[in-house]
C-alpha cells in the first residue's frame, strides 16, 4: 500500500492478524503460565508488553505495587496529544490462572490491546481526533487477587482517582479470541437467556453499567460501521450488582470508582468450554476475528472528535 495511513480502513488485516498470533505465541507458549505462582513468566510477559508498546513509540513507564512479598506493576503507556477533547484507557490484565497458559484468558485481550496500540501509533490519530489514550496492562485480575486491592485495575482505578486523572471512558479487553458457530453454543446469565439474544457466539459483546450507557451507545454504532463483527451490546443497573457475572473483570473497578467503562468480551465461559482449563491454548482462538476487534477498536478510538 502506498501513501499515508489515515483510517482503520486502511489495517492490513492480514498484518494484524499475524501479529496477534505471535503476540499469543509469545505469552502462552513462549513464556507460559504467567499466574502468581510462576512469578517469572509474569515478569517476562511484562517485560515483553513494554519493549511492544515502546517499539510502537509510546512513552511506557511501569506502575508498581506490592504483593505479598513481591512487587508487580501495571504497564502503563500513553499517546501524547497537547489539548485532547476525551481521556480514554484501554486495559487488560495480562496474568494467567495458576497451572494455565491463558490463550484467551487474557493472552487474547493483551494481543488486541498491543496492536491496538501500535495502529492507533501507525494511524497518528490520536492527535487527529484530539484524544488520549492511556494502553495499561493489568498485573493481576486472577484468583487469588481477584476481588482483593492486589488487582491490577483496583490499584490503577484507585490511584488515578486519587490523582483526579481524567478518565472519560475505560476500555476492558476481556477474553476476546473465542467463538463457536453451532446452535446453542452461546449461553447467557440469568436472566438474559430469556431474551433474544444469539445462540451462535460469533459476535463481540459490549458490556457498560447505566452510568457508561452513553459510552456503550458510542461504541456501539462505531463497531457496526463493521459489518465483519457483529455486535451485541448490555447495560446493566446497579454497577451489575444484580447480574455479578458482568462484573468479573477490570471494568469493574473503575465502575466503582465513578468512572465510564465497558468490557469488550467473547462472553468468557458462556462461550468458551476452555475458561481455566488447561486446554485453554492459542489452537482454540479465532485470530482473523480478533483483528476485527483490533479494526473496530482502532475505528471507535480513530474517530474525530464531535
Amino acid at each position: 500500500m502506498t501513501g499515508p495511513l489515515t483510517s482503520s480502513n486502511d489495517l492490513d488485516l492480514a498484518a494484524v492478524e499475524n501479529a496477534l498470533r505471535c503476540h499469543v505465541q509469545v505469552l502462552t507458549v513462549g513464556i507460559g503460565e504467567r499466574s502468581v505462582d510462576k512469578l517469572s513468566g509474569h515478569a517476562r510477559a511484562a517485560r515483553y508488553i513494554a519493549k511492544t508498546l515502546q517499539s510502537a513509540g509510546l512513552r511506557v513507564w511501569k506502575e508498581p505495587y506490592r504483593y505479598e512479598k513481591n512487587t508487580v506493576a501495571n504497564i502503563l503507556a500513553e499517546t501524547t496529544v497537547e489539548k485532547p477533547l476525551r481521556r480514554y484507557v484501554v486495559g487488560a490484565h495480562y496474568d494467567s490462572l495458576t497451572g494455565t497458559v491463558g490463550a484467551d484468558d487474557n493472552a487474547s485481550g493483551v494481543a488486541v490491546l498491543l496492536e491496538t496500540a501500535r495502529w492507533v501509533q501507525a494511524l497518528h490519530c490520536a492527535p487527529m481526533s484530539q484524544v488520549t489514550i492511556q494502553f495499561a496492562a493489568f498485573a493481576l485480575e486472577e484468583p487469588p487477587a481477584y476481588g482483593t486491592r492486589y488487582m491490577g485495575s483496583r490499584v490503577r482505578a484507585r490511584n488515578a482517582k486519587k490523582a483526579h486523572e481524567r478518565i472519560d471512558g475505560m476500555i476492558c479487553l476481556e477474553m476476546v479470541g473465542y467463538t463457536c458457530e453451532q446452535p446453542g453454543c452461546q449461553s447467557y446469565p440469568f436472566p438474559l437467556g430469556f431474551m433474544n439474544y444469539p445462540s451462535t457466539g460469533d459476535f463481540i459483546g459490549i458490556v457498560g453499567n447505566f452510568s457508561s450507557r452513553n459510552l456503550v451507545g458510542a461504541m456501539k454504532r462505531s463497531f457496526r460501521r463493521n459489518p465483519q463483527l457483529p455486535v451485541v451490546t448490555l447495560t446493566v443497573p446497579l454497577n451489575g450488582w444484580p447480574i455479578p457475572s458482568v462484573r468479573l473483570s477490570d471494568h469493574a473497578p473503575f465502575w466503582d470508582a465513578g468512572y465510564q467503562a465497558v468490557m469488550i468480551t467473547d462472553s468468557a465461559f458462556y462461550r468458551n468450554p476452555y475458561y481455566h482449563t488447561v486446554l485453554d491454548t492459542m489452537e482454540t482462538l479465532d485470530f482473523p476475528f480478533m483483528a476485527q476487534v483490533v479494526k473496530s477498536l482502532v475505528g471507535f478510538l480513530c474517530k474525530p472528535s464531535s
